[in-house]
């Protein structure tokens, strides 16, 4: 694929696309220094084009990490202590390793929840405003697996069958954050938390805010029932969905290098991790997009 040069008032920057579906490395940013206007808006629009970028040798600090953040919008701050950061609060720890440095065991609570990321999911979907996109640091990265694979689902909702589509037009699903925990035998949500973050009704089609463009809105993790269905039916259309937007031809799987950053629109992707040896160390720190506006229903 061929390569695209933009000049900027900060330099040049090099757009290499990754994949026929999705994806795109940017050259020329350094996350430590600050973003000019036409620069940002620049990155803004490789981004809406993309919807994942990918920029590495960042040798960044979670600091840095959260500065480069907000020129896209406020850090979110999870709502559970057991995976946030106890030193950086915007910092969203993917690890099986903990804060002072020990690799944990696959049935550590910790680990057993970061685990749930290898199944399609889309970032906050259980938010009542969801986030606009994600950041995510490779800072150990494993060579046995634990690659990122991203879904394009515009593309998805384009090739959905038509008898699909008439299933999901003007349709919502239930996100529900506490379903991630009972379909996964985790520690129960305490009452602080079950309160902190009540299930939401989100629409199963989507308009982007910035493009316009319909997409299909799932997150298989937090959608324990589809509105008009019965419980059963509701998810077995969610696994089929699912199931079609995992197509090669959708997606795009990176494979992390040391110090990649990667930049992700949870508006119009879904993203998975693929299987690694309990045994690696894998430490990958993510801020999250607070989101600035409710769904749009397509």
């Amino acid at each position: 694929m061929s390569l695209n040069v933009q000049t900027t008032s900060q330099g040049k920057l090099t757009v290499r696309p990754l994949g026929s579906a999705l994806g795109a490395e940017v050259l020329g940013i350094d996350m430590r220094q600050p973003l000019d206007k036409e620069t940002l808006q620049q990155v803004r629009d490789i981004w809406s084009e993309h919807l994942v970028l990918v920029f590495p040798q960042q040798h960044i600090t979670d600091q840095e990490h959260v500065e480069f953040t907000r020129n896209f919008g406020d850090p979110e701050i999870f709502h559970q202590d057991i995976i946030r950061s106890k030193s950086v609060r915007e910092i969203f720890r993917v690890s099986n390793v903990d804060e002072s440095g020990v690799l944990m065991p696959p049935d550590h609570p910790t680990s057993r929840q970061v685990s749930l990321a290898q199944f399609w999911h889309t970032d906050s979907s259980y938010r009542a405003i969801p986030c606009t996109g994600s950041l995510l640091h490779g800072i150990e990265v494993s060579r046995s697996g634990g690659e990122t694979q991203f879904t394009n689902m515009y593309a998805v909702y384009e090739a959905l069958p038509e008898a699909l589509k008439r299933e999901v037009q003007g349709r919502k699903a239930l996100h529900d954050f506490e379903f991630l925990q009972k379909q996964n035998s985790l520690r129960p949500l305490t009452d602080a938390e079950r309160a902190a973050m009540p299930p939401v009704w989100q629409p199963l089609v989507r308009i982007h805010p910035v493009t316009g463009r319909k997409s299909l809105y799932i997150s298989p993790i937090y959608n324990e029932q589809v509105e008009g269905m019965a419980p059963g039916a509701g998810r077995d259309l969610i696994a089929e969905l699912t199931a079609f937007s995992g197509q090669p031809q959708f997606v795009y799987s990176h494979r992390w290098e040391t110090d990649d950053v990667v930049l992700w629109d949870n508006r119009c992707t879904m993203h998975q991790v693929t299987k690694f040896d309990a045994d690696e160390r894998r430490v990958m720190h993510r801020t999250t997009i607070v989101g600035d506006a409710a769904v749009v229903a397509a």
